[in-house]
């Protein structure tokens, strides 16, 4: 198939899809399947997460892998969790040691911007803490389509090209050439519906399935990444893995409009939606397809994410706290900066602020969120020769100013774009929730919710709304289903707005939410290859 009849076009509308036992939704049919597949299996939702996981690393390494992290929000029996799963930076690298060889900025490739992947520790973690079934078991659906094949689909397909294009012109050195052998033996992309094979990838899930990840930070494998990174002078070594545990962490929220919506604490950037949310609960919204609630909120946004880049990164690094962030008496302070045109997004002191995602639900009224990214697609476009495992870039959203707050540092985690959500009333649960797409998650974040709760919106036509994205100054991006009418009253309002036929940068969505009677209602993105397995 000719990749020109592949460009998205209008998001067709779905039916919402209801189910009573299980649910699992994600960007993938086959990874959704395998979910469900493990609750039929005898498994719980937690379970069934880790098998779409794993099973996305197979079916969607545009977007994830083995070397990727993770991050999940958990409801078990009536008590919410939080998993970050983040790695951090090498040991023995700093901001000194690029400038001392030349560097004045973080690359996007190769091996310096590689922290240590957390997505086999966090496989491992919630496996351990709150899975029904071994991780053998578990991982057998990711590893019999990476050793025997899967076909691509359409989405996958695109994604795979377009990274192969940018890789044919920006990976140059000798390190890459394990990429270009994995994921373009043939020296092309995959067509849709082409079978693909990933025996290496295939072996490593095996391995990591069998010793429970250990063979992944403190044996064999972390010996080929240690291996791997010392033959081309990288500063990820065996330490380094040997050293890392995925991390328990309290989920934090805040109410909109009675309703608790939950992210997990920095260094992930959950907090923006939750700023922004903050803000927009003093305004009341009559229409979604109106100029002002555009504007609204996007001028909320802008002014969650100026906070953020300043404030959010590892916990131990910030200067302000959460709680002085979501404060309701600082969004009312930054609510007080919006008027009626566009404003340039500035900082305020609250001190006086490439990615998969999945959601499960079971019978016992466990609920899943939980999302996986390399970034910027496959990543740093090394993978460690005879494993499949393709390192992550997470490095790269470190800042080069050592006074910055999110600076390089030794084991120190970055500011993490990748945000799992949740939401509760009146302390039961009502579902996973998430966006994917670098600095769009937030965004989409906001977007949902209000059309959920202000426009009572069920999940899949949450989904299928028209997106915005803020991209900077007055910048706004908007889809081409908006209303006309729409982008030409932002455009008097002074936003800078571009129509965007490509909707692939406005993330990619799921959401199931559970009713009073145990129903599950879920709901999965038109932009790509979504799908919403039930039982």
């Amino acid at each position: 198939m000719d990749f020109d009849s592949l460009k998205y076009n209008y998001p067709s509308r779905r039916n919402v899809v209801y189910g009573r036992k299980g649910m699992v939704a994600t960007s993938q049919p086959l990874a959704a399947q395998a979910g469900l597949d493990t609750l039929k299996r005898g498994g719980n939702a937690v379970d069934a997460a880790i098998a779409t996981a794993a099973c996305l690393t197979v079916v969607e390494p545009t977007s994830n892998g083995i070397g990727a992290d993770n991050f999940a929000i958990l409801w078990i029996k009536d008590k919410l969790y939080g998993l970050n799963s983040s790695g951090y930076a090498p040991r023995n690298i700093s901001i000194q040691e690029l400038k001392n060889k030349g560097y004045t900025e973080i690359p996007r490739y190769g091996f310096i911007p590689v922290t240590v992947p957390g997505a086999p520790s966090g496989w491992a973690e919630l496996s351990r803490r709150f899975g029904k079934m071994p991780l053998t078991e578990v991982l057998k659906p990711a590893i019999d389509y990476a050793i025997n094949g899967y076909p691509v689909s359409a989405s996958t397909a695109l994604m795979w090209q377009r990274a192969l294009n940018l890789y044919t012109d920006v990976l140059k050195g000798e390190e890459f050439k394990c990429w270009f052998e994995t994921f373009a033996p043939d020296g092309r992309a995959p067509q849709p519906g082409e079978i693909v094979k990933l025996r290496d990838h295939g072996e490593t899930l095996k391995e990591i399935a069998e010793t429970n990840a250990e063979s992944f930070y403190r044996g064999n494998l972390a010996e080929k990444i240690g291996a791997f990174s010392k033959r081309y002078g990288g500063y990820l070594d065996e330490n380094d893995l040997a050293t890392f545990k995925s991390e328990w962490v309290d989920p934090i929220k805040v109410n909109y409009r009675g309703y608790d919506i939950w992210e997990l604490p920095p260094n992930g950037q959950g907090i923006v939606a939750l700023m922004a949310l903050n803000i927009l609960k003093g305004f009341d919204f009559i229409e979604r397809e109106n100029v002002n609630t555009y504007h609204l909120m996007i001028e909320a946004i802008k002014l969650a994410f100026a906070d953020a880049h300043k404030y959010v990164a590892d916990p131990h690094a910030m200067k302000v706290t959460v709680d002085e962030l979501l404060s309701d008496a600082y969004a009312d302070e930054r609510r007080k900066l919006i008027g009626k045109t566009a404003i340039m997004p500035t900082v305020g002191n609250p001190k006086g602020s490439g990615t998969v995602y999945l959601c499960t639900a079971d019978s016992e009224g466990n609920m899943v969120s939980m999302i996986q990214s390399n970034y910027m697609g496959f990543g740093s476009g090394l993978v460690v020769p005879g494993t499949g495992i393709a390192l992550q870039n997470r490095g790269h959203n470190f800042s080069f100013d050592e006074s910055h707050d999110n600076c390089l540092a030794p084991n120190k985690k970055p500011y993490h774009t990748i945000i799992p959500g949740f939401m509760t009333k009146d302390g039961k649960a009502i579902g996973p929730f998430g966006v994917m797409g670098g600095f769009m998650q937030p965004q989409g974040h906001v977007q949902v919710i209000m059309n959920t709760i202000d426009f009572h919106m069920n999940p899949q036509e949450a989904l299928d709304a028209p997106r915005i994205q803020w991209t900077g100054g007055k910048g706004v991006q908007i889809e081409p289903h908006a209303a006309l009418t729409i982008a030409q009253g932002l455009s008097r309002l002074g936003h800078e707005v571009v129509l965007m036929h490509d909707l692939s940068g406005f993330g990619r969505g799921q959401i199931i939410w559970r009713d009073d009677n145990g129903s599950l209602c879920g709901g999965t993105e038109p932009r790509t290859d979504g799908y919403v397995a039930a039982w």
